[in-house]
């Protein structure tokens, strides 16, 4: 249970929020959040959905995505821009769409990435266009998400956990589908989860904790599915570490389904999940307020306690599967991961997914995985700084294979150089120094 403090917070901020700001100028409309991944997109619908507005995801990228994308860039911007773009776009063509009646979810950041300015660049076509009164919501660490008025802070508290329970969802999906005996029903109890948990959050709770024991109860339910699905478990699959620039990583069209790939080929994928990105936001923020000299203030105590609530979410809710993710633990702490990155790109020197990204190979090499493969946009900053970094990542880390997969909508021969990839993981594998740690119901060597 919560400490009595940080019970007696949430209660305070949840009722402060509904004394503040009356009402929304979303309201009326319905907001489409992008593909990022799909069953997290899905559950963050749903938290939309339980504040009272109506909410999507954007329905599955295609030809068409690409084709308006690029109608409205020039080249300069990275594909997951042409592809978010062009799905909002796809939305607003659709027969019967009133953009009266519609917004559209784009989150912001700061830093070197340029995701920072996806939806102002948005915002200057959607008005280009003709479709200024189209709102784009987007968040940031300084704004929150003022849009949504008194139910911010309950929003906030849901879509938490709702990304935490996505994450858990991916993992069970991952680590189920390489190996199915009946092909499909790991996708299917992984939909199936999708609307259970749809369901549990668009319900109303009395409480915070009422809403968190539901959520824990719908983990337990989606765990004994993926747990019924047919499957013939063997440690003979190499397991391939997936890092890289959060869409295209998350983005199934992005990627070219680069992990059902791998999966077609005989491999078993440990994706990096948003809640990744998240504890790093945090930690940024306590590392700058440190740098201002802010360490004893009512925003340090904020965030501290804020984290604090967020811990104990993702605790409760993973609880149920613990067992079943042993040998798939995520580090206990981000500084962990940016530990593992330090003498290669210390956090106060770089910022962004490319410490991440390169702190988390080395962690998920200790972890015992085959190899490591990094998905990124062409011409991504992250990708090309960490593709500079990897050939001493790998020297330092018994020469574990890592390799940089770019994507921009035109590549080709990815299946030939996702077979000769694996090869060098299947040759690490026997002589890799960390060894996997696997589940229970793994059949012993």
């Amino acid at each position: 249970m919560l400490r009595t403090a940080e019970k007696a917070l949430m209660r305070f901020l949840v009722a402060a929020g509904r004394r503040g700001k009356k009402g929304s100028s979303l309201r009326g409309r319905k907001v489409w959040i992008p593909r990022m991944p799909y069953g997290s997109s899905k559950l963050f619908a749903a938290a939309f959905r339980s504040v009272g507005l109506e909410a999507e995801c954007t329905p599955p990228s295609d030809a068409r995505t690409v084709e308006l994308g690029a109608k409205y860039t020039c080249g300069d911007e990275c594909y997951p821009t042409k592809v978010t773009l062009g799905d909002f776009l796809s939305v607003l063509e659709r027969p019967g769409t009133d953009p009266d009646r519609i917004a559209f979810f784009m989150p912001t950041a700061e830093g070197p990435c340029r995701f920072g300015q996806y939806a102002p660049y948005m915002r200057s076509v959607l008005d280009e266009i003709g479709f200024n009164n189209v709102p784009i919501i987007s968040p940031s660490s300084e704004t929150g998400y003022t849009e949504l008025g008194d139910m911010a802070t309950e929003f906030v508290m849901t879509g938490w956990r709702m990304l935490v329970s996505g994450d858990i969802l991916m993992k069970l999906l991952h680590k189920t589908r390489p190996y199915e005996s009946a092909a499909g029903a790991a996708d299917q109890a992984f939909e199936e989860s999708l609307d259970d948990l749809s369901k549990v959050i668009e319900s109303r709770y009395r409480t915070p904790e009422g809403q968190l024991e539901a959520l824990a109860a719908g983990v337990v339910r989606a765990r004994d599915r993926f747990r019924a699905v047919p499957a013939r478990y063997h440690r003979g699959l190499p397991l391939i570490g997936v890092v890289g620039e959060i869409f295209c990583r998350l983005n199934t069209y992005a990627n070219d389904e680069i992990v059902r790939r791998l999966e077609e080929y005989g491999a078993e994928c440990w994706m990096s999940d948003i809640g990744e990105w998240v504890w790093y936001t945090n930690s940024e923020q306590l590392r700058l307020l440190k740098l201002r000299r802010q360490t004893v203030s009512l925003t340090t105590g904020a965030a501290l306690l804020r984290q604090s609530i967020q811990r104990h979410d993702e605790h409760a809710l993973l609880e149920p599967v613990r067992e079943d993710f042993r040998g798939y633990e995520e580090p206990h702490h981000i500084s962990q991961v940016l530990e593992c990155a330090k003498p290669y790109l210390p956090d106060w020197g770089a910022m962004g997914e490319m410490v991440l990204n390169v702190g988390k190979s080395i962690y998920l090499a200790r972890k015992g995985v085959d190899g490591i493969v990094d998905v990124s946009p062409f011409t991504c900053m992250n990708g090309i700084v960490c593709e500079a970094i990897y050939p001493r990542v790998s020297r330092d880390n018994a020469d574990i294979p890592i390799r940089n997969f770019y994507f921009d909508g035109t590549q080709s021969d990815l299946d030939r150089d996702i077979g000769i990839y694996l090869e060098l993981a299947r040759t690490y594998s026997a002589r890799k120094p960390h060894p996997r740690v696997f589940p229970s119901y793994f059949p012993a060597a």
